[in-house]
């Protein structure tokens, strides 16, 4: 049987996961001494601490309730919408922990469990969060629209929207980039001895480069969206974190992606790299390997 987690480490994992990720240097992203006008670093290390309540009883309650409590939750500390994709990312997984930990099966088949089970209601809860948290370019849709609401399952939504959202592709597909893709790109940098930044880093550009980012595409245009991708596979192919060179492309591709709007924010990739830091977390990846000497180039040569 697989080690139960309790409710408050699972708490903890989300808060340390949420600051993990908005601590590290991701090229066009918040990161510390790095604001959008509409968003500082303190405000999304704010988002972190609120969620861990909500979270923590996430086993307890619908899922939908959960994510609703938890964007309520950050409504009462930040101005603006700083965490809605992480908390429907993390709300399945942290249900999930509680019942893979009294069983055999495997934090992704407890999570397929989760998202199987949910509701009319649980879409209902869900819709209202994401009109409170009113993040941009959402546009509108014939079906299902958030304005109004919901007559089919949380699940059932999450898939008509799939091929526009990749938050709504993880509920489509069991979070298959985040268990294949975004926990063994953090594993192996983690393994390889980077240190939780250049590691949070390193799976970010991973998981940009996989695949344009839908918050870039919805508010910059797909070609946008097309371009970032591919300065995040160039700056892995320069070396990322590892090298000089790779150092050297992630600051240029920083300064490009800033404009006063953020059109070029790959937001969405930030929230996955959170689910995928999630998720190693719980599986215990806090406490190895050791922290590496730091990587060529040192700490100043990396966007900060």
């Amino acid at each position: 049987m697989a080690p139960t987690i309790a409710a408050a480490d699972v708490a903890i994992a989300a808060q340390l996961a949420c600051l993990l990720e908005a601590s590290a240097p991701k090229p066009g992203n918040v990161s510390p001494g790095r604001h959008f006008a509409d968003a500082r670093y303190e405000e999304f290390l704010a988002s972190a601490a609120a969620i861990g309540g909500p979270l923590a009883g996430a086993g307890a309650r619908p899922l939908g309730e959960t994510v609703r409590r938890a964007v309520e939750a950050t409504a009462r500390w930040t101005r603006s919408n700083t965490n809605l994709g992480i908390v429907l990312l993390l709300a399945p997984i942290a249900r999930a922990a509680s019942l893979s930990s009294r069983d055999d099966r495997t934090l992704r088949d407890a999570v397929r469990q989760v998202l199987g089970e949910t509701t009319v209601a649980d879409a209902r809860e869900v819709y209202a969060a994401i009109r409170l948290a009113a993040p941009g370019g959402l546009g509108r849709v014939a079906d299902q629209d958030v304005a109004g609401e919901p007559t089919r399952t949380l699940l059932e939504v999450m898939r008509l929207a799939a091929d526009r959202d990749a938050i709504a592709r993880e509920y489509a597909d069991a979070f298959a980039t985040t268990f294949l893709a975004g926990v063994p790109a953090l594993d192996r940098a983690r393994r390889d001895g980077l240190s939780w930044d250049d590691a949070v880093v390193e799976t970010f550009l991973t998981l940009l480069g996989s695949t344009p980012d839908t918050h870039v595409a919805r508010r910059a245009g797909p070609a946008r969206a097309a371009d970032v991708s591919s300065q995040a596979r160039a700056a892995l192919a320069a070396g990322g974190v590892r090298s000089d060179e790779g150092r050297i492309a992630i600051a240029r591709m920083d300064r490009a992606l800033r404009d006063a709007r953020h059109l070029a924010n790959p937001g969405t990739a930030a929230d996955l790299t959170a689910a995928a830091i999630f998720v190693v977390l719980l599986n215990g990846g806090w406490r190895v390997p050791p922290i590496a000497p730091a990587a060529p180039g040192g700490p100043d040569a990396a966007p900060r």
